[in-house]
């Protein structure tokens, strides 16, 4: 199992695909399929049944999974950057290895 230097709550840019330089929150992290949810990023129409919480039905628009190779972390001065991995005392924290600051 591969580690995943993205974790939900991170900013992040895509960087190849259809949505190429779009930004957004990371929602999920599917790890299992090596994917992560991005909050207005690939939207997809879906087309529901009518139920209890949507009794008209209809189509919703909802983030479909984006692989995470095809994202780019941010930092807070808005580039994007690599993820590293660095002791800070007796704590593992994630540096950004562009600007050497800790995320």
């Amino acid at each position: 199992m591969t580690k995943f230097k993205i974790k939900s709550g991170d900013t992040v840019r895509v960087i190849a695909g259809d949505h190429k330089g779009t930004e957004g929150n990371v929602l999920k992290v599917l790890k299992d399929k090596n994917k992560a949810i991005v909050e207005g990023v690939n939207m997809v129409k879906k087309h529901t049944k009518p139920s209890a919480q949507n009794p008209q039905g209809g189509i919703v628009e909802k983030e479909a999974p984006i692989h995470v190779s095809n994202l780019s972390l941010l930092t807070s001065k808005g580039e994007t950057t690599r993820v590293g991995y660095k002791m800070e005392g007796d704590k593992k924290v994630r540096f950004s290895t562009k600007s050497n600051e800790v995320i």
